[in-house]
């Protein structure tokens, strides 16, 4: 019971902080139909903001300025670039969303360097929660699941019940209404931009900290984020969070497994596996070595089922 209520909090808060990365995703490609191969930059921008802004006055301002620092980054790409290359189609907004990517990891590497940032826990969040089982839960962590949980809250309202949504919807669906009503529709799709890539931001103030700010950063959660999208559903962000949860879930729980899968198979399903089995070698892993590929087995999985994902509306 201890192992199982530990690692399925430790789960559902790292699920939560995969919310937070891919939930600007999915509304830039819910919104723009724009597949933003640079989204995971934008997270480690927020981060390395973030540790600058720290230096000098605080956590809790960088919590509000790293983000918007990051969405403007990404409002003036979206502006000046993205825009240009819209009427030429997906693959060149691919293209150049790629190339963004490159171009922010040189510039981070010239401005902070190669080597890990001293960016910290703030000392008001730095401490225990509550003990569970002798364990302790992090009081970080804790707050982590709490701005996730507000963020997707406010994105609902946001989208669902306010008039701001209502434009941005209408400037998807059908612009030249939206443009014939007095709507700048350009300008919406700036701001949707920036909103996802602030978002993304907001992930690496929260992210950052908690594990490690250093240049390799947006390439080691970029990959696991396009998996949250693809098994949420393009475009849906209940399925982003659904995805989410159970992603961060299925890998925490499998790192912290140090048995092969052979015994698990043995003990819960009662199946006996001689060493002659065609595939042996491989069940002989522990399931904690395994955990790294798992959620793009997933991936493959809902790819050939379920392309559409389990909450999504289109296939890509």
């Amino acid at each position: 019971m201890e192992f199982f209520t530990i690692s399925l909090l430790n789960g559902v808060s790292y699920g939560l902080l995969l919310f937070m990365l891919s939930s600007g995703l999915t509304l830039i490609f819910s919104m723009m139909g724009v597949l933003n191969f640079a989204h995971a930059s934008f997270y480690m921008l927020g981060a390395y903001f973030a540790y600058t802004i720290t230096k000098y006055v605080g956590f809790w301002p960088s919590l509000l300025l790293a983000p918007l620092a990051a969405g403007l980054v990404g409002a003036l790409f979206e502006r000046f670039f993205l825009r240009r290359v819209h009427k030429f189609g997906h693959v060149a907004e691919l293209l150049i969303t790629f190339g963004l990517s490159f171009v922010l990891l040189e510039l981070v590497q010239l401005g902070w360097g190669r080597l890990p940032v001293d960016y910290r826990v703030p000392p008001s969040l730095d401490g225990p929660l509550f003990t569970l089982y002798g364990t302790q839960f992090p009081i970080y962590r804790g707050f982590m699941m709490l701005v996730a949980l507000l963020m997707l809250v406010s994105l609902w309202l946001l989208l669902a019940r306010t008039r701001i949504g209502l434009i941005i919807q209408s400037a998807l669906t059908h612009p030249e209404m939206a443009e014939s009503l007095g709507h700048n529709v350009p300008r919406v799709f700036m701001m949707v931009f920036g909103g996802g890539a602030a978002l993304a931001g907001l992930a690496g103030v929260i992210g950052g900290n908690a594990y490690v700010t250093e240049p390799g950063m947006a390439a080691a959660v970029g990959p696991i984020i396009f998996v949250v999208v693809v098994v949420g559903g393009f475009g849906s962000l209940a399925g982003a969070f659904a995805a989410s949860l159970l992603i961060g879930i299925l890998q925490t729980f499998a790192v912290a497994l140090d048995q092969s899968i052979v015994t698990v198979l043995q003990q819960l399903l009662n199946v006996n596996v001689s060493p002659s089995t065609f595939g042996y070698a491989l069940l002989k892993l522990k399931i904690s070595q395994v955990a790294p590929i798992l959620p793009y087995a997933l991936l493959v999985l809902m790819l050939i089922f379920r392309p559409k994902g389990l909450m999504g509306t289109r296939e890509g």
